[in-house]
């Protein structure tokens, strides 16, 4: 029986063959209409994928890789339960890609770990190469103990990390449609350092029993906070006693080192065993005072916060006050056995 062969890309005879050449000719003929249906479709599934999912993750890489840094921080008009923060910020990117982000309300972080303690409001952004984000208002403080916490560390620390995270939504030029995103930075803040460094010149006392010390006060700030205290006391201490209570008015802190009057009620029995006494009495009457935060008012009214700071460490400084009882009472004091 013979066997018939079909080759590759021959027709079947019958009805079979019949259609394939119809469908060949049709293509051949409208070849352009399969190639438009094709365009048609490809646009109707694969556009809304990338507006849907490629956009937005591309927006939120473009704001991940955007570097927020803090270029200075002021808090002035302390009360008891707000105060007023102005930031000056930069914020960088690329510049690759154009958009807007809307503005938003962001929370700020203590971290390691997270503890919320305040709420900014950033203004509209775009997404410029360098740009400047200045923000000032009114900051109601709504735990006072995360407040407290976080100005702490700020004070006590020499650095700190700040966590700032908020909801918004961001604006590709060319695309109608705004897709939400998530802005969170962490950036750092140099601290206050406890104060040290702090040193007290031109001290002068009395044989009153109150307000019978003064001298400066220099205390440094090597941050780039400016801290509007206010009124501040501090329990003073002298060999692990306590030695009287010093103050301060209208204590604001900027930038570099700061030169305030000072003056205390001291106890001057403690001051006059310490001139007199060994150890103390070999250091020819340099004593060395510790410093802690008491009480702070601004305009009457008590920050709780900024006194429980002050009030985390002693800070210590040495003070000349043998030389300062030689010259302002006649009195030349030193060990007597």
């Amino acid at each position: 029986m013979a066997e018939t062969t079909v080759g590759r890309g021959a027709l079947r005879d019958g009805p079979n063959g019949k259609i394939s050449r119809s469908s060949k000719g049709h293509c051949m003929k409208f070849w352009w209409l399969y190639v438009l249906l094709f365009l048609i479709i490809a646009t109707v599934v694969v556009l809304p994928c990338v507006i849907l999912v490629a956009v937005p993750r591309m927006a939120q890489q473009k704001l991940d890789e955007a570097t927020l840094t803090i270029d200075s921080i002021s808090v002035t008009n302390a009360q008891t339960n707000s105060l007023n923060m102005a930031i000056n910020s930069t914020i960088t990117t690329d510049g690759s890609t154009h958009a807007t982000v809307d503005g938003f309300e962001a929370t700020m972080y203590l971290a390691d770990p997270p503890l919320a303690f305040a709420k900014i409001n950033f203004p509209e952004m775009t997404s410029d190469a360098h740009q400047t984000v200045n923000i000032s208002q009114d900051i109601s403080i709504l735990d006072q103990d995360a407040f407290t916490t976080f100005s702490e560390h700020l004070i006590q620390h020499e650095s700190v990390n700040v966590l700032v995270e908020g909801n918004t939504n961001i604006h590709v030029r060319g695309i109608s449609r705004a897709y939400g995103v998530i802005f969170s930075k962490t950036v750092p803040l140099q601290g206050l350092n406890g104060f040290k460094g702090l040193s007290v010149t031109n001290p002068h006392v009395s044989l009153a029993l109150f307000d019978n010390f003064n001298a400066t006060a220099h205390i440094p700030n090597p941050s780039s906070l400016t801290l509007d205290v206010g009124n501040t006391t501090f329990n003073t201490y002298l060999n692990g006693n306590e030695a009287g209570t010093s103050y301060i008015l209208n204590l604001v802190l900027h930038p570099g080192t700061n030169d305030f009057f000072i003056w205390a009620d001291i106890n001057n029995t403690v001051i006059l065993n310490a001139l007199t006494k060994h150890p103390t009495c070999e250091r020819n009457g340099t004593l060395t005072f510790e410093l802690s935060g008491k009480n702070v008012t601004d305009l009457g009214q008590p920050i709780p916060y900024f006194a429980k700071s002050l009030a985390a460490s002693n800070v210590s400084v040495d003070i000349p006050i043998g030389q300062a009882v030689k010259n302002d009472i006649g009195f030349s004091l030193g060990c007597t056995g």
